[in-house]
């Protein structure tokens, strides 16, 4: 049973920074892509960065701002968000994918981020 456990949200001013962790029970090297994704209050859940082989993709709203990473011998996956806006408030999800044998989605419980004006 994966566990992902999301930790390092909390209450920022705006132009702020928080690191967000996510910490996953085993080896996250067998997962092949790891991500953070986002949902705000009355809105679908969004990408917000992920991270697979090698490679990094953003969505538009958070690039130059936000930089996901991984440590492989933590086994942890962070998200460091710096310059927040208040539009970033959003409730922030740990995602990890595998993609063979079948497709295969991990959740963590999500942490909130709130930025205030």
């Amino acid at each position: 049973q994966v566990q992902l456990v999301e930790s390092g949200g909390g209450l920022v001013q705006a132009g702020g920074s928080l690191r967000l962790s996510c910490a996953a029970s085993g080896n996250i090297l067998r997962f092949n892509v790891l991500g953070w994704y986002r949902q705000a209050p009355g809105k679908q859940r969004e990408l917000v960065a992920v991270i697979s082989a090698g490679s990094w993709n953003y969505a538009d709203s958070v690039k130059g701002r936000f930089t996901i990473s991984r440590d492989n011998a933590q086994n942890t996956v962070y998200l460091q968000m710096n310059s927040l806006k208040p539009e970033d408030t959003a409730v922030y999800y740990c995602n990890a994918k595998l993609l063979f044998p079948r497709v295969a989605d991990y959740w963590g419980q999500g942490t909130q981020v709130t930025v205030s004006s």
